[in-house]
């Protein structure tokens, strides 16, 4: 997961007293949630902010509480990127709900609301322990075709095959793809990666857009069913 850079300088002059990690992150969670009840939105997400961006610590549960501090105050913006690096530490169905709810709010594009959707949500979640276990099945059937390489009858040889090719397909068709959040509004969409390409259209601050790939200064990325190029300065990435 790539942090958006303008997070990442501030406070690190200071010299401060660092606690264990466990530690000064529930000090944080039980301060935040405090606050949080309390309503003072702003002192909670200032909270909050510190661990993700000074103390690296961007758990799940720390995103979600920052996202709906921001929402509070009407940052719906970095309400998207903080429930989009949530969905990126933990794939879950009701994360990417909150995102589409809030996206339809203020006509956002790049949140799809079908069952296709809904079913690759549920599929990452267990991306990578069903990766693992696949990996470990190939793995084993290795050494057991190894240890009866001159016995193993032809039948044996195109099963493991078959199931190559089932972990090959898991591993090409599942795996969660980089995106990128519109930093700002009005970020100019290019039909090609330079300044003299035609001009597509302009993105919203929190459109959601699926990156192919990169040159230069420039991300090609979906939109509305074709590819498009953004500059890599008018965009946060979540991988």
């Amino acid at each position: 997961m790539l942090l958006p850079f303008w997070g990442l300088g501030a406070g690190g002059g200071a010299q401060k007293k660092i606690l264990p990690p466990a530690n000064a992150e529930a000090s944080a969670l039980q301060r935040a949630d405090s606050l949080l009840a309390a309503n003072q939105f702003a002192a909670a997400g200032a909270a909050l902010r510190q661990q993700v961006w000074q103390r690296r610590r961007a758990s799940a549960r720390v995103l979600l509480q920052l996202a709906y501090a921001e929402q509070q105050q009407g940052n719906y913006p970095a309400a998207l990127l903080y429930l989009a690096m949530a969905q990126a530490r933990q794939p879950r169905l009701d994360t990417w709900q909150q995102q589409v709810a809030l996206a339809a709010r203020h006509r956002l594009v790049g949140y799809p609301t079908t069952w296709q959707q809904e079913l690759r949500v549920r599929a990452q979640r267990y991306y990578y322990p069903g990766l693992q276990a696949l990996l470990a099945g190939a793995v084993l059937g290795a050494v057991w075709l190894g240890w009866r390489f001159r016995r193993a009858r032809p039948a044996a040889w195109v099963a493991y095959a078959g199931y190559l090719g089932l972990a090959g397909a898991y591993l090409l068709a599942l795996p969660p793809g980089p995106v990128g959040l519109v930093a700002r509004p009005g970020a100019v969409l290019m039909a090609g990666p330079g300044a003299g390409a035609a001009w597509l259209s302009t993105a919203a601050a929190g459109d959601r857009l699926p990156i192919l790939g990169r040159q230069d200064i420039w991300c090609r990325v979906r939109w509305q069913e074709r590819d498009a190029y953004i500059r890599t300065a008018d965009l946060v990435v979540v991988e």
